[in-house]
């Protein structure tokens, strides 16, 4: 494993920015948050998470995360990740693989990982999509090596914004057929959020 995949996981929550719900407390609470002024988002939050709001999880999972406004607590962190991940919130299925995968305050297990990644990547989820592009090429976490899904998986990805799969589309791309490109940009085309991905392609398993 190279250290700018792990960078990938690593880097997962530095740039997140937050936008109000229908929910009282929680627009002042992600006002709060992205005004640096954790101790107000910590209040506005905290009930909220604890009455099952999803957002709001997600929100306090990156505070003990991060460390802003509570002391850094990976536990907490994983433990209020996981209840919206559970809830389908793909920001936290996402937060959730990258703790499987690094074996961050929970055993590490590579498996969870992937599967907490396809989940938040099937919701169109860009940095998970990038996650298993990487996965797909370099044969790791028990997923087969197969470069028009992870071409696909980069595709999907540039496309909702993640920069990172624009450079590693490119780079795969110089190793790859012709017909496994034009296969890997008609699965792109096909696909739409909220449906499985595929999990084999016709072309791309014997590179």
């Amino acid at each position: 494993m190279t250290t700018p995949f792990f960078a990938i996981f690593l880097a997962l929550c530095l740039q997140f920015g937050l936008h109000g719900s229908a929910q009282a407390g929680f627009p002042e609470g992600a006002s709060a948050y992205n005004a640096r002024n954790y101790a107000l988002a910590l209040r506005e939050v905290t009930p909220l998470a604890k009455a099952g709001h999803a957002e709001a999880q997600h929100l306090l999972g990156l505070m003990y995360y991060m460390g802003r406004g509570v002391a850094r607590d990976y536990k907490q962190a994983f433990a209020w990740h996981q209840k919206a991940a559970l809830q389908g919130k793909a920001d936290a299925q996402y937060v959730v693989g990258a703790m499987f995968y690094t074996g961050n305050s929970v055993p590490q297990d590579q498996k969870h990982a992937v599967t907490w990644f396809r989940k938040a990547a099937e919701q169109g989820h860009a940095e998970a999509q990038n996650a298993l592009g990487l996965m797909y090429r370099y044969h790791v976490a028990g997923v087969p090596q197969d470069v028009v899904l992870a071409y696909m998986l980069y595709n999907l990805a540039a496309a909702g914004g993640n920069r990172n799969a624009v450079d590693q589309r490119a780079a795969i791309a110089k190793r790859m057929t012709q017909e496994q490109i034009e296969e890997a940009q008609a699965l792109s085309r096909t696909w739409k959020p909220g449906t499985p991905l595929p999990l084999t392609s016709k072309t791309g398993g014997d590179a």
